[in-house]
């Protein structure tokens, strides 16, 4: 059964619904932009053959956040994307007191987070504790991995060539996720529920500055360079994704997308740049000089 990680959380939102609970927040307008928007960018044979999953959410207002999904509840192996399970598990074991995050620590897990360094994500699931990262992940607190969604995030395995320690009860996969559960992790992170306000903001800056340059990264940089990412990506294989909160042009959103293609690093990068369309459309003037035919 789900087990209680530190205290309880604490209530933001008064007697109104808790804005973090996504699925109650799927907004049908804004689910038919993004349905567009795929279709435009040549991606809708990955949505239907279920080879991409996607999660959008609008948080310029955290208390009211709008959301849209395709494949949200897919689980999907995610490489190193669940190495924010990790990051989470270590500043909620700090909080109960039983670990330091000192200055060679957090340069660790700024190294996992920015670099993806598959050594210190495996020393930091021994130092935080396998089971631990389960049990925060399973949390009432957190439930970010929820059986009644079809899982989440999981992260059963290290980051090396060894055998898996538990992978996920529902899939036997080492290293997953689902589009929206791990949006709510950004979205929790947004709102300063994860462990505490403070805890939050240092996190937040961990995922800052992305130290790799491709899917997310390399299509906001080409569209929208102006854009502030904080970001965790993963691929092995055939396997890609990326998740990131972006701060451009007054707005915030979450995006996440998950593929399994050979092109799925290629999909990602236009991935993003056609949600950052919706939340962040162009000019009127701009659009009319770029809708020409193309050479």
């Amino acid at each position: 059964p789900p087990v209680l990680v530190g205290p309880p959380a604490p209530q933001h939102f008064g007697a109104a619904a808790d804005p973090a609970d996504l699925w109650e927040r799927l907004d049908g307008e804004f689910q038919v932009e993004v349905d567009a928007a795929l279709a435009r960018a040549g991606l809708g044979d990955a949505v239907r053959d279920r080879k991409l999953s996607v999660a959008l959410v609008d948080v310029t207002d955290v208390e009211r956040p709008r959301v849209a999904a395709v494949n949200g509840d897919t689980m999907m192996y995610a490489a190193s994307m669940p190495k924010i399970a990790i990051l989470l598990a270590a500043f909620q074991k700090e909080r109960s007191g039983a670990l330091e995050i000192d200055g060679p620590t957090a340069t660790k897990l700024e190294r996992m987070i920015r670099r993806s360094s598959n050594t210190d994500a495996t020393d930091m699931m021994r130092t935080v504790g396998r089971q631990y990262i389960a049990r925060v992940l399973m949390s009432r607190r957190y439930r970010l991995y929820d059986p009644e969604h079809n899982g989440g995030l999981w992260v059963g395995k290290d980051y090396a060539k060894v055998g898996a320690w538990r992978r996920d009860p529902l899939y036997n996969l080492s290293h997953a996720a689902t589009a929206l559960q791990t949006a709510r992790f950004y979205y929790l992170l947004e709102a300063g529920r994860l462990v505490s306000p403070s805890a939050s903001r240092r996190m937040k800056a961990m995922l800052g500055d992305p130290g790799i340059d491709h899917k997310f990264v390399r299509g906001l940089r080409v569209a929208s360079p102006e854009a502030v990412v904080y970001r965790k990506s993963g691929s092995w294989g055939v396997f890609h994704s990326d998740s990131a909160l972006v701060e451009h042009c007054g707005k915030r959103y979450i995006a996440v997308g998950m593929a399994e293609s050979p092109q799925g690093g290629e999909w990602l990068s236009r991935l993003i740049v056609a949600l950052d369309r919706i939340v962040c459309p162009l000019p009127a003037s701009l659009v009319k000089t770029t809708s020409g035919p193309r050479s």
